[in-house]
C-alpha cells in the first residue's frame, strides 16, 4: 500500500477508531529505559516477557522503530515535545528554560486531562534538577504535569534512586558499584519496585473520575539501566539458558561510531572484559534479560491495574524504549553509538478496536510520531509544530509500507535510515550500510556508492538540517 492510499484508507476508517474509543480516551504512557528490542513478541524467544508480549497481542508492535538520539535525555527530549532536540544527553533540563511551546503532556493537560508522571519520565526521575534532583523550583518540563512522582525510598533522592542497586545502595564512584547483582527478595528491593507501586496508587485515584477528567499518566521504568540488579527470581529463569550467538562482536575497521564503552566499562567488573571474555559476556547477558523480565513484571502489574479498575476498554496504551543497547555487537557494551543496535527500541500502541491486533507492523517509524499519532486517537487537535507524523495508517493496516525514514544523532553525527540502507555523516566521516545485504552494518560502502551518499545526505538534510 502506498502513502496516499494509506492516507485515505485511515481517513476512511478513522471513524472507527471514534467508535472503539470514547472521548477524551485515556492515555497510558510506559517508558522504559535501555530496553533493546529483547523480547519474545520481538523475536528473541528465549526471553521471558509475558506481559509485554500480551500488551503487543492485543495492539501493534513496532519492529522497526527508532528513536532520535542514543541517549536518555535527548531521546526523551523528542517523545515529550514532539520535536527534535539536542544530542546532549540532559537536553530536557537544559532546555527546560527554552520550552515554550506546549510538551505532549502540556498539551493533553491544556485539553482536559489531569497529568502525572511517576519515576523516570524525562531525564530525571521525578522531573527536578538540583543536586539530588529533587529541587522543585527547577523543573525539566514546566506545565506538563499535575503530579510528577519519585518515591526514592531507602535511596533517599531521586539521584540515587536512578542507578540503585538492592535495599538502598547508592552510586558513589561507579567503580566501587557492582556492574550487576540479583539478590533474593520481592520487587520493591530495587529501584522500579517501589515507584510501581506508587503508578498503581495513581491510577487507583486516577480511576475514580474519568468520565469528567480523563489522565495522562506516563510511567518511567528504569531496569534494564545500569547497574543491573533486580531480584534473584528474575534471574532465575535464565541460569541454564543457552543464549544465541552475539552477532558481529568484532570491533569494526576504520573510523566509524564505535565507542569504547565508557559507561559500561567504569563499573566494578571483576577485572573481567566481556568483549575478551565469552564466559562474562554470557552473565553479562543474562543479568541484562534478567532486568528485562523485572521490567516486564513491573508492566505487568500496571496493566493488571488498568483491567481491575476495567480502565481498558477507553485507555490508549504505549510502551515505549528511550533507546537500544549493545550486547556485544560490534564489540560495544552499551548505548551512545548510531548503529542499528542503539537506536532501535521496542515501540507497542494498544488499543481497543485496533485493527488486526497481534500483528506487528515492520514499517520504518520514529520516536517523533507518537506525540502526534496520540492525538489522533484522541481526537484531539494536533500542534502545528511536531516534526512527526501519525502512525495511523499503520495502525489501521499492518502491512502498510515505510513510506519515510528515520533520522537520528550524536554528538557530531548524524544518521538516516531507510528500508534499505543507513548512511551515517560526521565531520570528514561518511559511513554507508546496506541491509539488503547480509554484511548490513559491518561493511562500510560509502566509497563505492558516492551517489547514493549524496542522495540520502540530501535526505537526510531535508528532514533534519542539523
Amino acid at each position: 500500500m502506498n502513502f496516499r492510499k494509506a492516507i485515505l484508507s485511515a481517513l476512511c476508517l478513522f471513524p472507527f477508531i471514534a467508535c472503539a474509543l470514547e472521548d477524551k480516551p485515556n492515555v497510558l504512557l510506559i517508558c522504559v529505559d535501555d530496553l533493546r528490542p529483547e523480547l519474545n513478541c520481538f523475536g528473541k524467544d528465549y526471553i521471558v516477557s509475558p506481559n509485554i508480549d500480551a500488551l503487543a497481542a492485543r495492539g501493534r508492535a513496532f519492529h522497526r522503530h527508532y528513536v532520535q538520539a542514543p541517549t536518555c535525555g535527548a531521546s526523551r527530549y523528542t517523545l515529550l515535545t514532539g520535536t527534535y532536540g539536542s544530542s546532549s544527553n540532559d537536553a530536557l533540563f537544559r532546555r527546560s528554560g527554552k520550552i515554550t511551546k506546549a510538551s505532549f503532556p502540556a498539551h493533553f493537560r491544556q485539553n482536559g486531562y489531569t497529568t502525572v508522571s511517576v519515576g523516570k519520565v524525562s531525564h530525571h526521575p521525578g522531573g527536578r534538577g538540583g543536586k539530588d534532583w529533587n529541587d522543585n523550583t527547577k523543573l525539566e518540563m514546566p506545565d506538563s504535569w499535575d503530579r510528577h512522582l519519585l518515591p526514592a525510598g531507602a535511596w533517599q533522592h531521586p539521584r540515587g534512586w536512578m542507578h540503585g542497586l538492592a535495599n538502598g545502595e547508592i552510586r558513589k564512584n561507579a567503580k566501587d558499584m557492582d556492574l550487576f547483582q540479583a539478590l533474593e527478595g520481592g520487587d520493591e528491593i530495587y529501584p522500579d519496585g517501589i515507584s510501581t507501586d506508587a503508578a498503581l496508587a495513581e491510577l487507583d485515584s486516577l480511576g475514580k473520575n474519568t468520565a469528567e477528567k480523563p489522565f495522562f499518566l506516563a510511567v518511567g521504568i528504569l531496569r534494564p539501566h545500569l547497574p543491573f540488579g533486580a531480584p534473584a527470581k528474575y534471574l532465575e529463569p535464565y541460569k541454564d539458558a543457552t543464549l544465541p550467538p552475539i552477532p558481529h562482536p568484532d570491533k569494526p575497521k576504520g573510523k566509524t561510531t564505535w565507542h569504547s564503552s565508557g559507561e559500561f566499562m567504569k563499573y566494578n567488573r571483576w577485572n573481567r572484559n566481556p568483549n575478551n571474555d565469552a564466559e562474562f559476556a554470557t552473565e553479562v547477558r543474562k543479568h541484562y534479560a534478567a532486568c528485562v523480565t523485572y521490567a516486564d513484571a513491573q508492566v505487568g502489574k500496571i496493566l493488571e491495574k488498568l483491567d481491575a479498575l476495567k480502565l481498558r476498554d477507553n485507555t490508549i496504551v504505549i510502551l515505549w524504549g528511550d533507546h537500544g543497547w549493545h550486547l556485544g555487537e560490534h564489540a560495544i557494551w552499551g548505548k551512545h553509538a548510531l548503529f542499528e543496535e542503539s537506536l532501535g527500541s521496542p515501540m507497542i500502541i494498544s488499543y481497543p478496536g485496533i485493527a488486526s491486533p497481534g500483528e506487528a507492523s515492520k514499517a520504518i517509524v520514529q520516536t517523533l510520531d507518537i506525540f502526534p499519532t496520540v492525538c489522533d486517537l484522541a481526537k484531539l487537535e494536533k500542534p502545528d509544530y511536531l516534526n512527526g507524523a501519525s502512525l495511523i495508517p499503520v495502525l489501521q493496516d499492518p502491512a502498510a509500507e515505510s513510506v519515510g525514514a528515520a533520522v537520528a544523532y550524536r554528538s557530531d553525527k548524524r544518521t538516516i535510515r531507510t528500508d534499505t540502507h543507513r548512511l551515517i555523516i560526521g565531520k570528514n566521516h561518511v559511513e554507508l550500510y546496506d541491509h539488503t545485504s547480509a554484511e548490513t552494518e559491518t561493511k562500510n560502502i560509502a566509497a563505492e556508492n558516492p551517489e547514493l551518499v549524496e542522495e540520502l545526505t540530501n535526505r537526510l538534510n531535508a528532514m533534519h538540517p542539523g
